[in-house]
């Protein structure tokens, strides 16, 4: 069995086929719960050690094992061994950051999927990678964060819901069903904050707001990498031949699909809804830099005559009529108040000011 190496960079000269970890290294917890139901059975507990998995593996029963944390790397090798998973696929599993994917085996399929997550704190997209393994009577999950988001499969499970009247497959719809799910949560808060975001670009546009801008355009970015991929996923299963997936479930695939382009929509008109924004932005931008540029000319023009007349006065030269006038003071500064007076109406009428 091949070795797995942990470290966040692949180091040079390791030998064919040696696995290692690459993913960011979020959390050092690993948690591991075992379900195992039937028609009149049901088993729930946490695990300790990864070999209470292995009696459950030749059992009629449907087995669900979860592990939250993939940063032990010898327990993803011991499950592997036991499960008979590829050494390539136990490499996919621990190197996340794997575009969403789907791969048939003789006696598994492997499936890639992107979990993204809401980020109450930074308001941004979390996405960690989630890897399915799913065997005939087995349903393998890998988490990279440790969470309850598939708790409400669990609790399907829990009140023998039609889950626990079908086979593996079906659990393995229900947890993507979860995924995609968790789709819309994020589009419409994106939506929510788009629409935000629209009323204070049009009131007062600033760098902050080009910078919110910019992070959802990101978060979109991601959200469109994690759908498109998956559409090809989902419509694998659906129409592929594998005896693992039953025409029954088939069926349910076949909803997850319409799911699935119903979000790339919503991606996509969210992504012309920013990209209008940017379109908002910089227009907003230059109608309020043509407004300063508006009054600045205006007053400039204004003044030219003003400052013309104040020119003509201020030159010395010895033999100007008006110098020696009594009222050559006053009759000036009239003159210039009726220029900038005569201005001021004749831009009124323009409707200039």
């Amino acid at each position: 069995m091949s070795k797995l190496y942990k470290t966040s960079r692949k180091p040079a000269g390791l030998p064919p086929g040696t696995l290692y970890y690459g993913g960011e290294k979020k959390d050092d917890r690993v948690v591991m719960t075992l379900i195992d139901y039937g028609e009149e059975t049901f088993t729930e507990k946490s695990i300790g050690r990864i070999e209470e998995c292995f009696p459950f593996r030749d059992e009629p029963t449907v087995t669900w094992i979860n592990i939250d944390g993939l940063y032990d790397t010898g327990l993803v090798e011991k499950l592997g061994e036991r499960f008979g998973i590829h050494p390539l696929v136990l490499e996919d599993i621990v190197h996340a950051h794997q575009r969403p994917k789907m791969e048939e085996f003789e006696d598994f399929i492997y499936i890639v999927l992107n979990m993204l997550s809401h980020d109450g704190e930074t308001g941004g997209i979390v996405s960690e990678q989630v890897s399915l393994v799913v065997g005939s009577n087995y349903v393998i999950s890998f988490q990279e964060i440790p969470g309850d988001v598939f708790e409400p499969v669990r609790e399907r499970i829990r009140k023998k819901g039609r889950i626990t009247r079908s086979g593996a497959d079906f659990l393995a719809y229900s947890l993507i069903d979860v995924i995609v799910d968790n789709y819309f949560t994020i589009i419409e808060k994106k939506g929510d904050r788009i629409e935000g975001i629209e009323d204070i670009v049009l009131g007062d546009p600033s760098p902050e707001v080009l910078r919110e801008i910019q992070s959802i355009k990101r978060d979109m970015l991601l959200l469109r990498r994690s759908v498109w991929p998956l559409r090809e996923v989902i419509s694998g299963l659906e129409r592929g031949e594998s005896r693992l997936i039953t025409a029954g479930t088939k069926v349910y695939l076949r909803d997850v699909y319409d799911h699935t382009i119903r979000v790339i929509d919503s991606v996509e008109s969210l992504r012309e809804m920013i990209a209008g924004l940017l379109d908002i932005y910089v227009s907003s931008i230059s109608n309020r830099l043509n407004d300063v540029m508006k009054v600045l000319t205006i007053i400039s023009t204004i003044f030219i005559p003003v400052t013309f007349v104040a020119g003509v006065y201020g030159m010395n030269f010895r033999f100007m009529p008006e110098i020696g006038a009594r009222w050559g003071y006053p009759a000036a500064l009239g003159v210039m108040f009726l220029l900038m007076a005569g201005m001021v109406f004749y831009f009124r009428k323009r409707r200039w000011i």
